[in-house]
């Protein structure tokens, strides 16, 4: 292992050991949304592994987004079914090799990233304003 990545991996583990667990939600939609890329790929190059081994770690991505959910919410009640619906669409992709399901997969995952970043943005902002006013 080179110096060079060595560092890199300290890095990325201090970033994940520090992340509000906002943050740590977006890196989960961005790994998911990344897996599913490279999926989409070993589709399109007919590697069978490779399409398998990067759908079951978005899979598992989505699985983790569920079950860290706080039901107590009824924002959570209504993203559950989704989640469960992106799994769905996932297996059926791994078994017919179905590009347009994990293209659905990427978009739906894509809209959450993105609406996610929003609410962290909006959050700064307000501890911001709150900051401000002390």
């Amino acid at each position: 292992m080179t110096l060079q990545h060595s560092a890199y991996n300290a890095y990325k583990q201090n970033s994940i050991n520090t992340a509000s667990p906002g943050e740590l939600t977006l890196m989960l939609y961005n790994g998911c949304i990344k897996f599913l890329q490279l999926a989409k790929k070993a589709i399109e190059e007919k590697n069978i592994e490779e399409k398998n081994t990067n759908l079951q770690k978005a899979q598992n991505i989505i699985t983790e987004l569920m079950v860290t959910l706080n039901m107590e919410y009824e924002i959570s009640k209504q993203i559950y079914p989704l989640y469960e619906y992106m799994n769905r669409r996932l297996i059926d992709a791994n078994i017919h090799n179905d590009i347009e399901s994990v293209d659905e997969v990427i978009g739906l995952a894509t809209e959450f990233r993105d609406t996610w970043k929003e609410v962290i943005k909006t959050n700064r902002q307000q501890q911001y304003q709150n900051v401000q006013q002390v």
